[in-house]
């Protein structure tokens, strides 16, 4: 089934929507685009059809790929100086979370005259950078979990400081978002549990995050519903369209709803993400069970209101403990010190960059440098609060 969206942007889902690239590039005014992807996808058969397919069109069409999973001020630096090389007019993203934000973080790069981490979500730092000069921007997603096809903002990974930076504008939001279900079946089930579990904590802290947002609160519920209907079914069966679909469109809601804010999660998880490269999503899925646990007392009422439309026993603990039975499903580690030695944890310094991170103004509870330290401990120990 194939539908139009115009909400949080333009979206094109369904199946083998893909086919639509030259359409979308015509609706975008752009002529002469630079493809951006992952180097993992870049040899990969559906890839390479569809760059043939772009070819035919575009004959000189450029394709930057020289990043890997957190990417750096550098990736985006040496993108731009390849789209204005060629003088490109509009970016193709194609692939995972990293090939967005980096597609993203060009088309938003090219015209500029400040440094990167000018723009970092501080304040009003956005209103720094000329919007006029901003590319034209078509996201096309292969993995369902950071929903950065929908986000106005790229993780970034300051390369001088070793800090994850959020670089944010309103206009990062991609002009077309193309949704394809078929691009995500190949997924290996280890990353399609990952991305699926970031999809989750974005829906989650978006839900949890205070303040008065009940447009976030609504998308966030249904993402969260879509998520315990479909994850495990796409995790086992990676070639069930439908659940590929739900994941897919419960990424892009998560994304969308977390302009309310996120949380501890996250906040743990960028400077580990950034000082020992791992996987964003799995991070999330390690800490997600302290975060909730910590975060009890000012979370657990809007967690039990939630948990008859997810199909739940109506309690704090039955919620914490589908997250769990979630990572025991997938095998992802209960403990972040069976994907990190221990030993090569400085707390300190994380614990000091994870409460500098902008998502820790979003968390329910308010945090000290302390309270990082400690959550970083039991994750460590295993213990949950």
């Amino acid at each position: 089934m194939k539908s139009n969206w115009n909400y949080p942007t333009t979206v094109w889902a369904g199946e083998n929507r893909v086919n639509d690239i030259s359409d979308a590039c015509l609706a975008s005014k752009i002529k002469n685009p630079l493809f951006v992807t992952d180097k993992d996808l870049i040899t990969l058969p559906m890839t390479i059809t569809i760059i043939d397919n772009l070819k035919k069109i575009f004959k000189d069409i450029k394709i930057f790929s020289n990043f890997s999973g957190n990417p750096f001020g550098k990736n985006i630096t040496e993108g731009v100086d390849l789209y204005n090389k060629n003088d490109c007019d509009g970016v193709i993203a194609f692939g995972g979370g990293s090939a967005l934000d980096v597609g993203k973080g060009i088309a938003f790069m090219c015209g500029q005259t400040r440094p990167l981490w000018d723009f970092e979500d501080v304040g009003d730092y956005w209103k720094r950078a000329d919007e006029s000069k901003i590319s034209p921007i078509i996201a096309i997603p292969t993995t369902a979990g950071t929903g950065s096809e929908t986000g106005r903002a790229s993780a970034i990974v300051n390369e001088e400081t070793g800090v994850k930076k959020i670089i944010f504008h309103p206009k990062f939001m991609p002009t077309i978002v193309i949704l394809d279900p078929v691009l995500t079946v190949d997924l290996p089930p280890r990353i399609t549990a990952a991305t699926g579990m970031d999809a989750l904590a974005h829906n989650l802290e978006a839900f949890c995050a205070p303040g008065f947002h009940p447009m976030a609160d609504g998308i966030a519920i249904e993402g969260m519903r879509l998520i315990k209907n479909s994850l495990s079914e796409a995790f086992k069966n990676g070639k069930n369209l439908e659940a590929r679909s739900d994941m897919l469109a419960a990424a892009s809601m998560g994304s969308t709803a977390f302009q309310k804010g996120l949380g501890a999660i996250h906040s743990l998880s960028h400077p580990v993400n950034a000082q020992f490269n791992i996987h964003h999503g799995l991070s999330n899925a390690i800490f997600m069970p302290y975060v909730l646990t910590f975060n009890k007392k000012e979370i657990s009422g809007r967690i039990i209101s939630i948990c008859d439309y997810l199909g739940l026993e109506k309690s704090f603990d039955s919620f914490v403990k589908w997250t769990m039975d979630l990572r025991e499903e997938f095998n992802i580690p209960h403990k972040l010190s069976d994907v990190i030695d221990k030993e090569k944890m400085d707390l300190d310094k994380l614990s000091k960059m994870a409460f500098e991170d902008p998502s820790t103004g979003g968390n329910p509870k308010k945090l000290t440098i302390s309270d990082m330290k400690t959550m970083y401990q039991h994750s460590i120990s295993g213990e949950l609060f």
